[in-house]
């Protein structure tokens, strides 16, 4: 980072203190304040004293999801609802074009029974499947985590690995590349296949991909997202009988249509 992004960075870390102590100030002045601040304060980016999320511009992070403290999100990554990344008593790395689903919990260790101070760090294009928890681990690139699988400290999952869904991985057990472990606690079960290990890639580009999508609608501004109800409600499909019965021939309209890389067995037929 140059001396002007250090000089942006600071200003924009500036800011946003400011505002968090403005909001934290208005609650006071409201009364009640333990009341107002259930209701008013989440944010989905917060800092724990001197430590800032640094988000890249290209991730999307849901609104729902909290992401606090030393955590670094890459280009492309996904942070999705309803999920909690804590990096308060250590650090927390997420790299480009991972995904992390609904309800999954990110933690880092500051102590634990090996004595050791542990960060989480996650990989490039890695798919964390929904409600899964990391807590004090590594996930190297291209690795795949099942929904409700629970990684505990020092577990290593290798390049191209694939943890169960449901799966509980013990303390310091890695995983080797091109493995599945399954099962409380998790064993190996088998060889990933060719197919499996390139489905792990293009799940991760997939959410990628619809993230973009999620962004851009959460971005919209209140009387957009009230004209598009009004086009859905015109433009909605009936039943084929029903419409050819009123001569009614409904298309959709171009601002209703998804990318082709979101549902790509809409795209048309060659002719």
């Amino acid at each position: 980072m140059g001396t002007l992004g250090r000089a942006i960075y600071s200003v924009g870390f500036w800011i946003r203190e400011t505002g968090q102590a403005l909001d934290r100030l208005g609650c006071r002045l409201q009364g009640n304040y333990y009341f107002q601040e259930q209701l008013s304060r989440h944010r989905t980016l917060m800092n724990v004293f001197d430590k800032a999320p640094v988000v890249d511009k290209d991730a999307f992070v849901a609104p729902s999801a909290s992401v606090i403290g030393d955590v670094q999100i890459g280009r492309g990554s996904s942070i999705w609802y309803g999920c909690v990344l804590r990096g308060d008593v250590n650090s927390i790395s997420i790299g480009c074009g991972t995904n992390i689903q609904d309800n999954s919990l990110v933690h880092v260790a500051k102590s634990n029974l090996s004595g050791k101070a542990l960060p989480t760090i996650v990989g490039d294009n890695v798919t964390v499947g929904h409600s899964a928890v990391l807590h004090g681990c590594t996930v190297e690139d291209e690795a795949f985590v099942g929904m409700g699988a629970t990684l505990l400290d020092g577990v290593v999952v290798q390049k191209h690995a694939m943890v169960a869904a449901g799966a509980l991985v013990r303390q310091n057990t890695k995983i080797p590349a091109g493995e599945v472990w399954g099962g409380n606690p998790a064993k190996f079960l088998r060889k990933l296949t060719a197919e499996e290990i390139a489905f792990i890639s293009q799940s991760a580009t997939n959410y990628s991909n619809l993230a973009q999508v999620h962004a851009t609608e959460n971005a919209k501004p209140f009387d957009e997202i009230e004209f598009e109800k009004v086009l859905r409600k015109k433009f909605a499909r009936r039943d084929e009988e029903y419409d050819s019965m009123l001569g009614v021939v409904r298309e959709i309209p171009l601002e209703l249509t998804l990318p082709q890389n979101i549902l790509p067995d809409k795209a048309p037929k060659a002719t």
